[in-house]
């Protein structure tokens, strides 16, 4: 006996996406072995110390071990993840260690330092705790980066209208004062984005339209730079280094993603310029560095979250619309992080 779907109109938009989520279980229960590309995806991982944070546009927080997050195919629907309050919707991912320090960046310019270990394990489905328990973030303060500490030899800061400075590691060492300042919001308003350096390689500064620009990190000084002209009616959204021979993960606010590879994105003399277009869409929600062999983790407003291999997105070297990377409806991608497997692959 089959039965048929039942009007859903005018029902809640997180219970429309569960129940979409339980058919999704379902069909693949239903569904022949894959075969060919389609059969990609990895068993599930042994027990890790790896982890997944999520962070919530309020400031909830939450450390699930990486290992509790089944593998799926592309353009899967995901998982429910972060449990929280209809009007706090999942902002930041990060990917570390459960012995890891987390250096915290808010779009105030302030700095935290938070030891991972303080923070209880939750389960795929939980709703966290309130960082503002530990940390003192203002009333209005919104976390816009998580970075393990030790990542690099910098960490670079990018604000709304394009400006970006980059910071020593050692100021952001166990000797830091939390909450200092390392942004004045008078240069390009809040901070949007923060990301690891090297120090020598190039930077790539994308906006909401899907524009974007590459430049030697070199060329930022001490106190910062304009690193894209950004138009009136865009954003900044999101900064990391890159190389020649590497690719970039761009993905859209619609699910929809491309790996955008950097030989077919040729670099600027000098910062400030007006950028060009990296990937078709209306709105960019971020941009990682990608290479080969890692795991991607993305995540949606009603919190749902999918993990997929990197080798699943064709790259590309010109401007494309992108691939399906999430199943959404009535629902939208918020943040994502990469698990990088080595940093010495490329495409």
């Amino acid at each position: 006996m089959s039965l048929s779907r039942p009007d859903l109109t005018g029902i809640p938009a997180e219970i429309v996406s569960y129940i979409e989520s339980l058919e999704q279980q379902l069909q693949e229960r239903k569904e022949p072995p894959a075969t060919g590309r389609a059969a990609m995806a990895l068993p599930d991982e042994p027990p890790t110390t790896n982890a997944i944070i999520t962070i919530s546009h309020k400031g909830m927080i939450k450390r699930t071990a990486r290992h509790l997050y089944g593998r799926q195919r592309r353009g899967g629907m995901g998982v429910f993840d972060l449990d929280t309050a209809e009007d706090d919707a999942p902002a930041v991912l990060a990917h570390a260690d459960a012995d890891d320090t987390l250096l915290i960046f808010t779009d105030d310019g302030r700095v935290f330092r938070f030891a991972l270990a303080t923070l209880p394990e939750s389960p795929v489905r939980a709703r966290g705790q309130d960082l503002r328990e530990t940390l003192a973030l203002r009333p209005n303060g919104r976390v816009v980066a998580a970075l393990p500490d030790g990542g690099g030899k910098y960490a670079l800061l990018l604000s709304r209208r394009g400006w970006v400075r980059r910071i020593p590691a050692a100021y952001l060492g166990k000797n830091l004062i939390p909450g200092t300042s390392f942004h004045d919001l008078k240069e390009g308003g809040p901070l949007v984005s923060a990301c690891w350096s090297s120090g020598g390689g190039d930077v790539f500064i994308a906006t909401r339209e899907g524009k974007a620009i590459r430049f030697l990190e070199t060329q930022v000084p001490a106190r910062g730079c304009l690193g894209i002209r950004v138009d009136p009616a865009d954003d900044a959204v999101a900064v990391t280094t890159v190389s020649e021979t590497g690719g970039v993960l761009l993905i859209g606010e619609d699910g929809q993603g491309t790996i955008r590879l950097m030989g077919g994105f040729t670099a600027n003399k000098a910062p400030a310029a007006g950028g060009k277009v990296a990937m078709k869409t209306d709105r960019l929600v971020g941009a990682m560095s990608v290479t080969p062999g890692d795991e991607l983790f993305v995540i949606s407003r009603l919190g749902k979250l999918i993990r997929f291999a990197a080798d699943e997105i064709p790259p590309k070297e010109g401007v494309v619309q992108g691939v399906a990377c999430m199943a959404l409806r009535a629902d939208e991608v918020t943040a994502l992080t990469v698990a990088s497997s080595s940093p010495h692959n490329s495409f």
